[in-house]
């Protein structure tokens, strides 16, 4: 599936919720499907620099394309590197590069957010692009 297809799998998705509160306790149960980065993987460098929370993300890339596992000690920021994950997971490096990953605003993700959080959100992108970045480089 592209990046934009689940996109917009997740617009949809969100639109069936009439409140915020429903939004919350749906990204907290995406946080509980996260593929969880391995125990080793839990260094200060995998930490993502920006977040309230502590939040590990490790890349590696495969057969041409980018696989993310992630953790964080905090369940709603675990729910929104989750969310990230399942869009950018299993893509391209140059097709995450590219992402604007309009979906964010779409369904109101930032702006519901602590501005914590929303800085948070942001880093966490970066982070995830960077290692794109990287590892498009070394094709």
């Amino acid at each position: 599936m592209s990046i934009s297809e689940i996109e917009n799998e997740i617009i949809d998705e969100f639109s069936m919720f009439d409140d915020w509160m429903e939004k919350y306790e749906h990204i907290i149960e995406l946080g509980k499907e996260l593929p969880i980065i391995e125990e080793s993987q839990k260094t200060d460098q995998n930490i993502i620099k920006g977040c309230q929370s502590r939040v590990w993300l490790h890349a590696k890339k495969e057969n041409g394309i980018i696989a993310y596992s992630a953790d964080s000690d905090a369940i709603i920021t675990k729910g929104i590197i989750a969310l990230l994950i399942r869009v950018l997971n299993n893509q391209d490096p140059k097709e995450i590069v590219d992402a604007k990953l309009g979906f964010i605003d779409e369904i109101g993700l930032k702006e519901h957010l602590s501005p914590t959080r929303s800085n948070g959100l942001v880093s966490m992108v970066k982070q995830m692009k960077v290692y794109a970045l990287l590892m498009q480089q070394t094709a």
